[in-house]
């Protein structure tokens, strides 16, 4: 047996070990794989290759058809054609909920930081600002309570749910849009955490986060459209997938104030493009895709990636997404 790791740097920069996983088989490591050198990374006698966000497709499998395991080092698997892996016989594994807990903090990070106007503040003080100040205290921007607000989740799955867990012990209520609201009937607190349809959140919430999926019904689903129907001066976060966001309407929607705030850990071309339009807007936050990556999540997946490949490997696939 003989494997590839094709992104290993987008997950340990050496403070994780791949080591639950090289301990099973030889894998040869690479650090980063593009689209234009993944042909060279992958070996004629590959058989398990790990990936994150370097495609799979039915081309690549012709190329290489002793490829039997692709294991994807992430719970969204958009990346494999999986139709395609199925006709050539090969098993498709993800990590799921590994990162929930790390997504909601960076989510609750997003929701304080821009209520409270945190970053903006500290730059300021560290450019002399308050050294320049006739008064004791100031405030460049609004300074926002959250007990009492309104938090809109669009998606409630494993960290929509956390996230409307840490949201109410701030005092906020809650709207959920989700495509399966009656799997959540428990759930449902009176005047506290109530399943909404998309409009009726859109015209509530005064902060709105996405966890949702990307496809072909959530893509671009932050537009101009749905803006229009949100409250003045709303705070939107993405931390799910870039491809949510049309980035033309929403750098719109903040220049001209429709938009408050604006927190967003992905955007739709990663790495980020030179010209993307939301670079260099005051009232948005960009984080580079960090909301998975503790310590701590980046050791779950890891080991969770050992498991997957042993399951495979002992007859007891785990994980398969296709």
């Amino acid at each position: 047996m003989k494997g590839v790791i094709l992104e290993a740097g987008a997950v340990s920069t050496g403070d994780v070990p791949w080591s639950p996983v090289t301990d099973i088989m030889p894998f040869k490591i690479y650090d980063n794989t593009t689209e234009e050198n993944k042909y060279d990374h992958i070996q004629d006698d590959t058989e398990f290759v790990l990936t994150n966000k370097v495609k799979m497709d039915e081309a690549l499998f012709q190329h290489f058809p002793k490829i039997k395991y692709i294991g994807v080092c992430a719970t969204g698997y958009n990346v494999v054609d999986l139709a395609a892996a199925r006709d050539h016989g090969i098993t498709v594994t993800n990590v799921p909920a590994y990162s929930t807990e790390s997504v909601m903090q960076l989510t609750l990070a997003f929701i304080l930081s821009l209520a409270s106007g945190v970053p903006e503040h500290v730059k300021d003080v560290n450019a002399g600002g308050w050294t320049r100040s006739d008064k004791f205290c100031y405030w460049l921007t609004p300074i926002m309570e959250l007990s009492g607000k309104t938090l809109g989740i669009f998606g409630y799955g494993n960290i929509g749910k956390r996230v409307a867990e840490a949201a109410m012990v701030f005092g906020m209520n809650v709207l959920v849009h989700t495509a399966h609201p009656d799997k959540y009937l428990k759930d449902r607190i009176p005047g506290r955490l109530i399943f909404t349809d998309a409009d009726t959140l859109y015209a509530q919430a005064d902060i709105i986060t996405y966890h949702c999926p990307l496809n072909s019904k959530t893509e671009h689903i932050i537009n101009k459209e749905n803006i229009s129907k949100m409250k003045d001066g709303v705070i939107i976060i993405n931390v799910s997938r870039g491809g949510l966001v049309n980035e033309a309407d929403l750098k719109e929607a903040l220049l001209s104030s429709k938009v408050w705030k604006a927190g967003l850990d992905v955007v739709e071309e990663e790495p980020m493009r030179k010209d993307n339009p939301l670079l260099g807007i005051d009232n948005i936050y960009i984080t580079p895709h960090i909301a998975w990556a503790s310590i701590e999540a980046r050791t779950r997946l890891v080991n969770t990636i050992a498991d997957n490949i042993k399951g495979f490997i002992n007859g007891r696939p785990v994980n398969v997404v296709n």
